[in-house]
């Protein structure tokens, strides 16, 4: 199958590349890794006038650590995030969530960017950036703004992304002190999309009590979901596995997840505790060791 015809854009710069965001608007679409695009042009489940090639813009797949930040270009390629050692040390919970991501052959091409403006609610990464609190630096023509994850996300597939913008960057704060992170989800097979997800990040006082906690759900609804009010239950407390039974039920009592072919609602909120229970054990562990 081919896709319909449209006029290709290679900007150079992120300037090139929002003048012609900002010039077609509606009829133009950014093209990163490809990985869902591609596909969906190929079936023609999708069509553009204009599809927008980022992958010739360099100042787009840069990283750098500063002030508490780790900044991620929206170009960066999944496998090269997930062997960078920098945002191991800087960003833990987004290197274990990376290898989740399909299989190695997608994510040499697949793009962290791609991947979050996408907003699959299946997909990981975007579970990641709300759990961890990060930031999307969105650029157009009239200059740039940053939007809080928990405000990015609106939808299957939808984000606050404005026709003439674009995310050229992430900005996911580093975690530091005693800290614990894990990621852990459930697919039919490895490498298909997750059934349900979850991506764990705990911090500890002197005492060895939880004083921070974030817990982010994928595939439990049309968008990724915080557990607002699992992770207050955690503060101030020492949790034992009770204590994880407990919150794990907090995290999924008033989900709503979807009912579809691949598993049912009441599936999913027994598989999204239990992975509740498990990350949160695992990110407890790491943050006492």
């Amino acid at each position: 199958m081919k896709p319909a015809p449209f006029e290709y854009h290679a900007p150079t710069t992120v300037a090139d590349a929002v003048a012609v965001l900002a010039e077609h608007a509606e009829e133009c679409k950014p093209l990163a890794g490809g990985q869902s695009l591609v596909p969906l042009l190929a079936m023609r489940l999708a069509r553009f006038e204009h599809i927008l090639d980022l992958n010739r813009v360099p100042e787009l797949a840069a990283m750098q650590r500063s002030n508490g930040t780790l900044t991620i270009g929206a170009m960066t390629r999944q496998r090269l995030a997930e062997t960078d050692p920098t945002l191991a040390a800087a960003a833990p919970l987004v290197a274990r969530a990376l290898p989740f991501i399909g299989h190695t052959q997608i994510r040499n091409r697949g793009t962290v960017g791609g991947s979050v403006a996408h907003a699959d609610p299946a997909s990981e990464l975007p579970a990641v950036m709300l759990a961890l609190g990060a930031e999307m630096e969105l650029a157009s023509a009239g200059g740039t703004r940053r939007v809080p994850a928990a405000q990015f996300f609106e939808g299957t597939w939808t984000t606050c992304i404005a026709d003439d913008e674009l995310l050229v960057a992430l900005h996911v704060p580093v975690w530091e002190g005693r800290c614990g992170f894990a990621f852990d989800e459930v697919a039919r097979r490895s490498g298909d999309f997750a059934l349900a997800g979850v991506a764990t990040a705990v911090e500890l006082d002197g005492a060895g009590a939880v004083q921070r906690a974030a817990i982010g759900l994928l595939g439990m609804g049309s968008t990724p979901l915080r557990a607002t009010a699992a992770e207050e239950s955690l503060l101030g407390r020492t949790p034992s596995a009770p204590d994880l039974d407990e919150v794990a039920q907090l995290a999924v009592a008033d989900l709503d997840p979807p009912d579809d072919v691949h598993a049912t609602a009441s599936y999913r909120r027994r598989v999204g505790a239990v992975l509740v229970r498990r990350a949160l054990a695992q990110a407890l562990e790491e943050a006492r060791a």
